[in-house]
């Protein structure tokens, strides 16, 4: 099977990191309710953001907020009640002024057992959605290797 190339030679700049699944996520099947995996992706998306450096609080520091716009969710296989997941945050990298990330969650076996996706758009403090990239990302683009100078 043929891999895909890069299209560029951007960095992917990704974080893993696990979670355990608790009885209370889970359905009367003892399998992870459907929703969860959106919580899942919230974890792993501030997992990430702590590990590169733009954490939420970041955001809040520098006077935004950055709403959910879009998210979507497949799923493969379960998981169940006491799994460790891995949860692998991509960041997907656009010219536009927000913030795109994918995820993948794997089983104990390293199994793929859902993937999805999350928009994230800039808003202003004042409530105003922002229409260029902030300045604070910007910086944090250029410091990862995704922006030349």
């Amino acid at each position: 099977m043929k891999e895909k190339m890069p299209s560029n030679n951007k960095p992917e700049i990704s974080f893993t990191s696990e979670i355990r699944v608790r009885f209370a996520e889970t359905d009367p099947l003892g399998i992870v309710w459907h929703g969860n995996y959106i919580q899942y992706f919230e974890d792993g998306r501030e997992a990430f953001g702590r590990h590169h450096g733009i954490a939420y609080l970041d955001h809040k520091a520098a006077g935004y907020t950055t709403p959910i716009v879009k998210s979507c969710c497949e799923h493969k296989l379960p998981l169940r009640y006491g799994d460790v997941a891995t949860i692998k945050t991509i960041f997907v990298d656009s010219p536009a002024a927000k913030m795109v990330f994918k995820y993948e969650i794997y089983d104990p076996q390293n199994k793929l057992v859902c993937t999805g996706e999350t928009i994230q758009v800039f808003v202003e403090d004042e409530g105003g959605l922002s229409l260029t990239m902030p300045t604070f990302f910007l910086e944090w683009k250029q410091k990862v290797g995704l922006l030349n100078e």
